[in-house]
Formats: structure tokens, sequence, C-alpha cells
């Protein structure tokens, strides 16, 4: 623990809903929802407004519609929401060398290791002039937890949501805790909580008071030890700059089970590509290529191959994919599918272009022609795959949200798609309401658009933070800018 509350936890307010928010100025103050839009989709954001009407993230989206049938239901944007990370984490790169990103609009920083603060009133003054820069940089908020340990932060960073900054004085850390729900406390699910529930223990001050003993006999000896310490208040672990990734994954949830063959090993090579556009972008090769498969009564298979060495490759990976498909049972049809690669390494093997004439040829090899047996497998060999109806082909064309841009009329996102036509606002981040027109799908005239900065001429904080200009917004509130005596 440290004497003085340097360690700072910056979370984005609702990040994925609030830009869009900030995108489409249609939606601002209006119930928004991201995620899977199909029937088997999952809430991954809702904003503030959202979640009044009892929508949360994980929630199946056809729950959220039926709590918020007035809402805004928006596919991800995730090359949006990767370009305004990048703003923010650089930001949070000039106060300090240690920042340690968490996800996309999540992350710890180290002030005193950057030199910028080095007491509870300098924190709080640079924690401020943050929020201040981040607004001005991306047009987003973001709340600010401030304290001597990482666990302290992050919960003063909860409690600052929306909008705000709360900073915890070291040697306050009992008082704050004691009345708090277990399930404050990291690694404590709603298994452990349930558990410690029947237990007799709801709060942390009741964990403390129990003993360590106690506990270790409860959860057992490594993680009774670590609640102890938590319940305590104690927290050494330091702020980690390098955060390596152990794999790189994508997987599709579909709508409707998929039966055909073809079309499940269409979509698991669709999906490696993806996977390995992924790891090209972190400059990253794999060794282990993993398939994920999730069947009809939701049973999940994993099959993996390790390569001779490190590759990104997409034909490899594609075709290692391909051949682990062909060990897996599909009858009764597929939900989900997920390719990913493990093993990563910081370069590729030299002679990849021979393992893929082997895959190739082992592939080929495999290939033979077998009688088909009556009643058994996917039925005639030369029966056509399941094509998408017109409805879904739209949907994966113009997905909800998505940018687009019309020779006559600029630039627009989609507000939805269906009987062979596509609808879309008109209109511009920092800009006004935007009018309305619909379009058939097949519009030459209409084509899918990179998204638009969400702040066009922002703030130059080049110099961040020695020269950073004084907060625009005022005085922070008693709601927002709360410091724990």
């Amino acid at each position: 623990m440290r004497p003085a509350p340097t360690i700072l936890h910056l979370d984005m307010d609702a990040f994925y809903a609030s830009a869009e928010q900030a995108a489409k100025p249609s939606l601002r103050g209006k119930a928004v929802v991201v995620g899977g839009l199909g029937p088997r989709g999952v809430v991954a954001t809702a904003s503030y407004e959202a979640r009044v009407l009892g929508v949360h993230s994980a929630m199946p989206t056809a729950q959220a519609r039926r709590l918020a049938p007035n809402a805004a239901y928006l596919v991800p944007r995730f090359a949006l929401y990767r370009s305004v990370s990048e703003q923010v984490m650089e930001l949070l790169g000039r106060l300090s060398p240690l920042v340690e990103p968490l996800s996309l609009d999540e992350a710890f920083v180290d002030l005193e290791a950057g030199g910028v603060a080095e007491d509870s009133v300098s924190a709080k003054v640079t924690g401020e002039r943050l929020r201040t820069a981040i607004r001005e940089v991306t047009g987003l908020s973001g709340s600010v937890g401030l304290a001597g340990s990482k666990m302290l932060a992050k919960i003063a960073s909860e409690q600052a949501k929306p909008d705000g900054l709360v900073l915890i004085e070291p040697g306050t850390e009992r008082e704050l805790l004691a009345p708090m729900s277990v399930r404050t406390l990291p690694g404590v699910g709603p298994a452990t909580g349930d558990h410690l529930r029947r237990a007799g223990m709801t709060t942390v001050d009741d964990l403390a008071e129990a003993g360590e003993a106690e506990l270790v006999r409860l959860v057992g000896k490594a993680h009774g030890h670590g609640l102890y310490r938590m319940a305590l208040g104690l927290d050494d672990r330091p702020v980690v700059a390098e955060r390596d990734a152990k794999s790189v994954s994508v997987e599709d949830t579909f709508d409707v089970d998929l039966h055909d063959r073809v079309r499940v090993r269409a979509e698991v090579e669709r999906l490696a590509v993806r996977c390995v556009e992924r790891l090209r972008s972190a400059d990253r090769s794999g060794r282990t290529v993993v398939l994920k498969v999730r069947r009809y009564d939701f049973s999940t298979l994993t099959r993996s191959e390790t390569l001779r060495g490190p590759t990104d490759d997409p034909t490899v990976v594609r075709e290692a994919a391909a051949r682990l498909l062909e060990a897996v049972d599909t009858t009764g049809g597929v939900r989900l599918l997920g390719v990913g690669v493990t093993g990563l390494a910081d370069f590729t093997q030299e002679d990849l272009f021979a393992q893929a004439a082997d895959a190739r040829e082992l592939a080929a090899r495999s290939e033979k022609p077998e009688e088909p047996v009556a009643g058994e497998g996917e039925g005639p060999v030369d029966e056509e795959p399941a094509r998408e109806s017109a409805e879904q082909l739209a949907a994966r064309r113009w997905p909800a949200g998505h940018d687009v841009r019309h020779t006559a009329h600029g630039h627009g996102w989609v507000q939805g798609s269906g009987v062979g036509r596509v609808t879309v606002r008109f209109e511009e981040p920092g800009g006004p309401v935007g009018r309305v027109v619909t379009f058939r799908i097949d519009d030459p005239e209409l084509s899918p658009a990179d998204p638009l900065p969400l702040v066009r001429d922002p703030v130059d904080y080049s110099s961040w933070p020695a020269s950073l200009p004084k907060s625009r917004s005022g005085p922070v509130s008693a709601a927002g800018g709360e410091s724990r005596p």
C-alpha cells in the first residue's frame, strides 16, 4: 500500500454507447444499446438512458428489446472504438511510463512513476485535468478513481460513475470497505458470493471479522489468503506496463443453427481470415490453431493443432482450422463457431511456405470420395448449401449503426434494413440532427464508409502534461469529484 493515492484507474463511461451517441447527433440523450442484434445476440454496452430501463451488458438482446423497445439497437463499430481508445491511451502514456490497459476503455496508471503526482492534492489535480483532456480530445467522458492500490482505485472509479472522480485517502480503506458487499472485491463472483452468503458473510467487514483461517477453510488456501488481505484493504500489486496477450481469437453466434456442412466450413474459413487480420494488426504470429464449436445442444467442443512454427499466414491458419473441423461431428446443427491462435510470438517461421504446401497435400490425401450410407451424414453430396435470406444478406451488408456514404447526400449511418431497402440518416459528429432517406439495398450510389472522428479539431495535447490547458468544465461537482476524507 502506498502512502499517497498515486494509482489512477480510468474507466470510460458506457464506452461503446457513448461513442455512438457522440457520432450520431440524433441519438444524444436517448437510449442506445450496442451488441448482437440477432435472436441470440447479447448486449455489449447500454447507454445510461437504457440502463434506467433495466438494460445492462451481457443481457440477451431479445430481453433488452422487451425492456426498451424504443431504444436504438446498433451493431458494434470496433474500428471507431479502437481509434478512440488509442487517443485515450496516448494521453495516459504522457502521464506515466507505467500504463496497464485492461481493455479498450479501461486502464491503470502509476502517477508516481511519471512524476506527475506525489500526494492527494497533486493526484486529484492530475485526475481532473485528465478528464478534461479526454473530453476535449475524444468528446467522451471517463470516470477516475485514485487510491494507494489498484483494487481501491478501481472501486473508486466505480463510485465515481458516471463522469466523476473519487479519491480514497490511504488509511481509510477499512472504514470504506467495511459496509460494502463481498461482491465488490476482485475475484468474488456469483458462485463465491453465494457460498460466503450461506456462511453468513455478506459484507467486507464480515470477511475481516471472520479471519484468515475461516476464509481458507471456506474457499481454499490460495483464495482465502487473498480474500482476507483484500478485506483488510491490502493490495501490493504493481501497475504493469506490458500485458502480453496469450491468444487471439474471433467467434460468431448464428441466429439460426447451421446444418449444412459446406456452410459450416465456409464460416470457419471466414473466421480464420478474420483471426489472422487481428493477429497481424497486433504484429504477432502464433503456433497453435484452435477451433471452437458449440452445437445445437449447447455442448462445446475445442480442437487444436500445433504447427511447426509461428505463422501469420491466412492460408496456413484457414487450412488448419478446416482440418480440425473434419474431426468434429456437426450433426444436429451448430450455433457458434470460433477460430483462435495461441502460442503467440513476434516473428514467423521462414519455412511456412513448405508448411502450407504440406497442409494442402495432407488435405488432398484426406479428400477421398466415400460412398454415402443411407440415413447417415449430411445428405447427398451434391446438395446445395443453405442460402441466406434477403433480410440476412441486407443485415450483413448494411449493419445497423455502421457508416455509409452516398454520392449525393454525403456521410450517414444505417438506421435499419429489410424488404430490399436500407434506411440511412445523414448526419455527422458535432453537427445537427440529419435527415432520413431510404434506398434500395443495391443502390450503386450508396457504399460502406469509415467512421468519422468524434471531434473534428481536438485540442492539441502534444505537450501534455506540462502545459495542460486549464479546465474548461469549471469546478468539479460534489457528486463527481468527491474526495474520501
